[in-house]
C-alpha cells in the first residue's frame, strides 16, 4: 500500500473542505493585516498566523475547537537534556498566572464536554481542544495562558518527570519505538535527527543533577527562548462570525511574546556516506522478519504541486497483478508491502518501502532485495508515465471534493500543521491535490532509490545471539555490515525473472457521483425486509449530500464458534478470503471504495463503504468467490503461519491489553481463550478448512444494514441476491437457522455487594510494568440508568486522571471509561504502572473514589448543571460522516438494542435527573462497601511486582472479597444477563 508518513506519531488525515470553495480562495493574494477568504480569516498578530473556520451549527450541535502549532519540537533540545521539549508540553497542562488552580484547564475542558491533547514532534509541538459551543470563549481564554503566563512549579516539575519516564516505559518493549529509533541510532551524531525524544527519568532528573543543572530553568529557559509569537500558528473552528472571532482572538491572544526570533532550521543531512549502503540485522520483540528499506531523497514538500513522491509511493506501494507485492506474495514470501515518505522536514527526507515476510520469504532475503530494485529500474526503464499521474491526480481531487468531514479538533491540527509548510492558499490542501506532471522530477525522485544510497533494517527474532550492538536508549539488539553497490547488483542478476509490470488503468473510478433522491421524513434505520434467511436495515442519506454508500452483511453461523478449531479455521476462511480478493479489489480501496472481510464472535461478516458508483460490482464480486471458495493449500500455510505469530505476539501486548482481555473472557460467556486456538493451531491444514466451510455455511442468518446514497429497492435487490446465491440455488449451499441456533450476546451477573478480583502474572516476563482494570458493573440497558451512569464518568474522570495520574503518578496510562458490553453497562479505571503493584493501584482506585464521595457531595448545584448540560452538548453533537453515522446504529443491531433514537431518549432522561438522584446512584452502584456494588478487578503483575503476586492472592481476609482461581468454573457458576441478540421474530414489519 502506498503511503505518504510525516514525523509525528500520529495518523494524519486530510482537512475537509469543498473544492469550490479552495478554488475561491486560490484566486486572492494575501493581503495583511486581515484577509477574509472563502469562509476564512487569516490575520498577523504580532507575527502570527492565525486561521478561522466559520460554520453555522445546526440541530444537532458541533463542538468548537483550536490548535496552537509551535514551531519547536525535540530537535531543539539541549545536548544532556533529551526530552526537554516533550517534557515542556506536559508541563504547560499543569496552571497558568491566570488559572492557578492545578489543572484547572483540563477540568473545565472536560466539564464542558471537551477533550484535550498535545504532541511533540522533531519540528513541532502542538496543542488542542474541543469544547462545547457555548463555552468556547472561556476555553480559548484558558487556552491562550499556556503561551502567555504558564506556571511551572517545582513540585509539579518533579511529578511530570516520573509521567513522562512512565510513557516511555511503556515504550520500551514496542518495536515500532525501538525500530525507530534504531534508525536514528544509524545516523550522524551531529544531525538533531540522531537525538532521543521521548525523554525519561534518567535525562530529565538524574543526569542534569549529575552536571549541577535544575531542570524547572533548564524548562522555563527553553519556553523563553522558542515559544515566540512569529513562530506560532492558531486555527480556532467555531460557530461566530469573521468579525467575532477576530475580535476574540485579539482579545485573547495579544499578549504573547514576540521575540522575532528567527527562523529554527536544521540544514544539512542526518545520514553521511557510513551510514548509507548498510545492512542493519536487527531482534524485534515480537515473531515475525520485517525488510525496511530506507533512502534519504528530496523533500516532497519542496514539489508538492507535482507530487513526485506520492508518484513513487503509488506504484512502488501498489498491490495489483505485476506488482512487486503481488510477485511477493505469489512466490509465498510477503505478507504486506508498504511505500511512501516519512520522517520528513524541509531540509531531509526518508523513502521507506517496509515488506513483512513469511518463513521462506526470510530465507530468500537477496532475491527480494533484488526483485524491489528490479521493480526500481522497470520504473526507471518505463519512465514517468502521464496517464498514471492523471489517473492519480483524478483520484486525488475527487477524494478531496467529497471526503468525509472529519472532528473539528483533528481538522483545526491539520490545518495548523499545514501553516507551518505552505502558503496561504493552500493551507487547506496541503500536498492532497498534485496538479502538475513534472516527469524530470519523477525521475530524479527515482534516480534517488539507488543501491549505493540504501540503508536496509532486516529484523526477525532468528538473529537472536547472533548481533554484536545494542541501542542505548532502548536496549535493541542489531548487527550492522557494510554493503557495496555491487553486492546488490550481483543479486539482481542471479535473482529469477518474473513478470513484473506497470498496473493497468483503474476500473473502479468513479465516474457516477449524483444523489439519489430519497425520503427525507426517514431520520433513522428503518426495518425494509425481513424472512427466515435476513433482516434488513435501511437508512438513506439525509444528513451528508455524499455519493457514498455502506453495506454491512453479517453471516450469523452457530458452527463457526463452537469450538476452539472453529473459531480458528472461520479467522483462517476470512483472511484467505481477502487474499484471494487482493489482486482484483486493491484499485477499488485505491479509487475510494473499501471492502474488509472479518471474522465475528458468531461467524463474519462483509463491509463495503465508499462511492456507490462501483459498490454493487466489488460487493457481488466479494459473495461469489464467498460461495465458490475454494481452499489453496499454498495460501493455506502462508496465512495459518500468519495467524499463528499472531497468537503468539498476544503476550507481547501491554500490560493493561491483557488486563482488559481478562476481564471480558470473566465476563463473556461462550468465549474461547486465544491460548487454546495457539494451541489447537498446529493440528489444523487446508483438509481441515475443506471441511470446515461447508459445514460453518449449512446454516446461517444475515443481518444487513445499508445506508448511504442508495434508494430502497437498489438495498433490497443487492440483498435478495445474497439471498439466491446462498439459499436459491439447485443446491443450496446455506440453509436457515432453527428458531434455538439464533446468535445470543449473553453476560456474567455479577453478585451484589461482592468485590471479585482475578489475578495473573504478565505474559511477557522482560515487562515491568503492571497493570489493574476496576470493573464497576452495574445495569442492563435503561435509558434512566444510563444517564445517571455517564453523567457520574463525566464528572469523575478528569479528578480522577488529576489526582491518580498528576498527583500520585501512578502511571502515564490512567483512564476512567465507561463500559458497555452488548447492553450491560459498567464504569472501569484502567492504569498501567511501573511505580506500584496493581493491589496497591486497587487500593489507590478506592481511596479514589472516597475521596469522590465527599466531592459529589459537595459539588455546587451550578457545576452539577454544568455537567449535565455538558453531557447533553455531547450527546447532541452531530455524526460527521456516513462511517460515523452507520458504526453507531451497527452498535444497536449488533447488540440487538435497536434503540436508534437512544441519544434523544438519554437526552430526555438527562434533563429530568436531579442532583439527588445521581447522589442516590452513586450511593447504590458505586461507593466503596455499597450493598448494591458489583465489583471485578483484574490485577496483571509486571517483573517489578512478581513479588507481590503471591503475597497480594494469600491476603484475602474479608468476606465481601472472592478470589477468582479459575475463570470458567466462575463463568458457569454465576447467572447470565438475558440476551438482546437472539433472533428475528421479536422484531415486526
Amino acid at each position: 500500500m502506498g503511503h505518504q508518513k510525516r514525523n509525528f506519531e500520529w495518523t494524519y488525515t486530510s482537512p475537509e473542505f469543498p473544492m469550490k470553495q479552495n478554488r475561491f480562495l486560490q484566486q486572492f493574494k494575501l493581503l495583511a493585516p486581515v484577509l477574509c477568504i472563502g469562509g476564512f480569516l487569516q490575520i498577523e498578530l504580532l507575527g502570527r498566523g492565525i486561521c478561522f473556520e466559520s460554520r453555522r451549527l445546526d440541530v444537532f450541535l458541533v463542538q468548537c475547537a483550536a490548535s496552537m502549532d509551535v514551531r519547536v519540537g525535540s530537535f531543539s533540545d539541549p545536548e544532556g537534556l533529551e526530552g526537554l521539549a516533550h517534557f515542556l508540553e506536559h508541563m504547560l497542562f499543569y496552571a497558568s498566572e491566570k488559572y492557578p488552580l492545578e489543572d484547572s484547564y483540563s477540568k473545565y475542558i472536560s466539564e464542558h464536554g471537551g477533550s484535550t491533547n498535545a504532541f511533540t514532534s522533531s519540528e513541532d509541538t502542538n496543542y488542542y481542544f474541543d469544547v462545547n459551543p457555548d463555552s468556547f470563549d472561556e476555553a480559548l481564554d484558558r487556552f491562550a495562558q499556556f503561551f502567555i503566563k504558564p506556571l511551572m512549579s517545582a513540585d509539579a516539575t518533579t511529578r511530570e518527570i516520573k509521567a513522562v519516564d512512565s510513557e516511555n516505559q511503556k515504550n520500551l518493549l514496542a518495536d515500532a519505538w525501538r525500530m525507530n529509533q534504531l534508525q536514528k541510532h544509524l545516523s550522524s551524531k551531529d544531525h538533531p535527527y540522531h537525538k532521543f525524544s521521548t525523554g525519561n527519568w534518567d535525562t530529565l532528573e538524574i543526569r542534569p543533577k549529575q552536571r549541577g543543572l535544575d531542570t524547572r530553568q533548564e524548562l522555563l529557559q527553553f519556553y523563553n527562548e522558542y515559544y515566540s509569537a512569529n513562530h506560532m500558528h492558531l486555527v480556532i473552528y467555531t460557530k461566530d462570525g469573521l468579525d467575532k472571532s477576530e475580535s476574540l482572538v485579539r482579545s485573547k491572544f495579544q499578549e504573547i511574546r514576540n521575540t522575532d526570533r528567527g527562523c529554527i532550521s536544521f540544514t544539512g543531512q542526518p545520514c553521511d556516506s557510513e551510514h548509507l549502503q548498510i545492512l542493519v540485522k536487527t531482534v524485534p520483540i515480537k515473531q515475525g522478519h520485517k525488510l525496511k528499506f530506507v533512502w534519504p531523497i528530496t523533500p516532497g514538500i519542496r514539489n508538492y504541486k507535482e507530487g513526485p513522491t506520492r508518484y513513487l509511493s503509488h506504484l512502488i506501494g501498489h498491490e495489483g497483478e505485476g506488482s512487486l507485492f503481488y510477485i511477493l506474495k505469489k512466490l509465498g514470501w510477503a505478507t504486506s508491502l508498504s511505500a511512501g515518505e516519512s520522517s520528513w522536514t524541509y531540509d531531509f527526507s526518508f523513502f521507506k518501502v517496509g515488506i513483512d515476510l513469511t518463513d521462506a520469504g526470510h530465507e530468500h532475503f537477496e532475491d527480494i532485495v533484488a526483485l524491489l530494485f528490479k521493480y526500481v529500474h522497470l520504473l526507471q526503464q518505463s519512465g514517468p508515465c502521464q496517464w498514471i499521474f492523471d489517473e492519480l491526480a483524478a483520484i486525488s481531487e475527487t477524494s478531496f471534493h467529497y471526503q468525509d468531514k472529519i472532528r473539528p479538533i483533528d481538522y483545526v491540527v491539520d490545518v495548523a500543521l499545514n501553516m507551518q509548510f505552505y502558503p496561504p492558499k493552500d493551507w487547506l490542501v496541503g500536498s492532497s491535490l498534485p496538479s502538475k506532471f513534472n516527469p524530470g522530477l519523477i525521475q530524479s525522485a527515482l534516480e534517488e532509490l539507488s543501491p549505493y544510497r540504501v540503508r536496509i533494517f532486516w529484523e526477525s527474532t532468528k538473529f537472536e545471539g547472533l548481533t554484536d550492538s545494542k541501542e542505548p536508549w532502548y536496549g535493541t539488539a542489531y548487527s550492522r555490515e557494510q554493503l557495496t553497490g555491487s553486492t546488490i547488483e550481483q543479486w539482481i542478476e542471479r535473482a529469477r525473472k518474473e513478470d513484473l509490470h506497470l498496473p493497468v488503468p483503474n476500473v473502479f473510478i468513479p465516474t457516477d457521483l449524483s444523489l439519489k433522491a430519497v425520503s427525507e421524513h426517514i431520520k433513522l434505520p428503518v426495518l425494509l425486509r425481513k424472512n427466515m434467511y435476513s433482516r434488513l436495515w435501511y437508512k438513506p442519506d439525509t444528513s451528508f449530500s455524499s455519493p457514498k454508500a455502506y453495506v454491512k452483511i453479517d453471516f450469523n453461523c452457530p458452527f463457526s464458534g463452537s469450538s476452539p478449531e472453529s473459531e480458528v479455521l472461520t479467522e483462517i476462511f476470512t483472511r484467505l478470503l481477502m487474499d484471494y480478493l487482493n489482486e482484483y479489489a486493491y484499485d477499488a480501496q485505491v479509487a475510494g471504495l473499501y471492502y474488509g472481510v472479518s471474522n465475528t464472535d458468531y461467524g463474519f461478516q462483509v463491509t463495503v463503504v465508499g462511492y456507490n458508483d462501483k459498490l454493487k460490482i466489488l460487493l457481488e464480486t466479494v459473495i461469489q468467490r464467498i460461495a465458490n471458495f475454494e481452499v489453496n493449500p499454498e495460501r493455506f500455510s502462508v496465512i495459518k503461519e500468519l495467524v499463528t505469530k499472531e497468537y503468539q505476539n498476544l503476550k507481547f501486548q501491554q500490560p493493561y491489553q491483557q488486563a482488559m482481555y481478562y476481564c471480558s473472557l470473566i465476563l463473556q460467556d461462550q468465549t474461547w481463550p486465544w491460548t487454546y486456538g495457539l494451541e489447537v493451531l498446529p493440528r489444523l491444514d487446508a483438509d481441515s478448512l475443506v471441511k470446515f466451510f461447508p459445514l460453518m455455511l449449512s446454516r446461517t442468518f444475515l443481518e444487513c444494514y445499508i445506508a448511504g446514497n442508495i434508494e430502497p429497492n437498489e438495498a433490497e435487490s443487492m440483498i435478495q441476491n445474497v439471498e439466491n446465491v446462498f439459499f436459491k440455488s439447485s443446491n443450496p449451499i446455506s440453509q436457515a437457522l432453527f428458531a434455538s441456533q439464533f446468535m445470543t450476546n449473553r453476560i456474567v451477573k455479577l453478585e451484589r455487594g461482592i468485590n471479585y478480583f482475578y489475578s495473573a502474572e504478565g505474559l511477557n516476563p522482560s515487562d515491568e510494568n503492571s497493570a489493574l482494570v476496576h470493573y464497576i458493573q452495574v445495569h442492563q440497558d435503561d435509558f434512566k440508568l444510563n444517564a445517571k451512569l455517564q453523567l457520574f464518568a463525566v464528572i469523575a474522570k478528569q479528578p480522577a486522571f488529576h489526582q491518580l495520574r498528576s498527583v500520585e503518578q501512578l502511571g502515564y496510562i490512567t483512564i476512567l471509561m465507561q463500559r458497555n458490553d452488548s447492553g450491560v453497562r459498567g464504569v472501569q479505571f484502567i492504569i498501567q504502572s511501573s511505580a506500584k503493584g496493581p493491589g496497591q493501584v486497587d487500593l489507590r482506585v478506592e481511596s479514589f473514589l472516597k475521596m469522590f464521595e465527599t466531592k459529589l457531595y459537595e459539588l455546587p448545584s451550578d457545576e452539577f448543571k454544568s455537567n449535565v448540560n455538558a453531557l447533553i452538548e455531547m450527546k447532541l453533537e452531530k455524526h460527521k460522516n456516513l462511517r460515523e453515522e452507520s458504526g453507531f446504529y451497527w452498535r444497536e443491531i449488533s447488540d440487538g438494542t435497536l434503540k436508534f433514537d437512544r441519544r434523544e431518549c438519554e437526552v430526555a432522561a438527562l434533563k429530568q435527573l436531579t442532583q439527588q438522584e445521581l447522589i442516590d446512584f452513586f450511593n447504590e452502584y458505586i461507593k466503596v462497601g455499597a450493598l448494591q456494588k458489583k465489583g471485578l478487578s483484574i490485577r496483571v503483575y509486571g517483573s517489578a511486582h512478581s513479588s507481590e503476586y503471591k503475597a497480594d492472592n494469600s491476603q484475602t481476609t474479608e468476606s465481601n472479597v472472592v478470589q477468582i482461581e479459575d475463570i470458567y468454573s466462575f463463568r458457569r457458576s454465576r447467572p447470565l444477563y438475558g440476551s438482546f441478540k437472539g433472533g428475528f421474530g421479536h422484531v415486526k414489519l
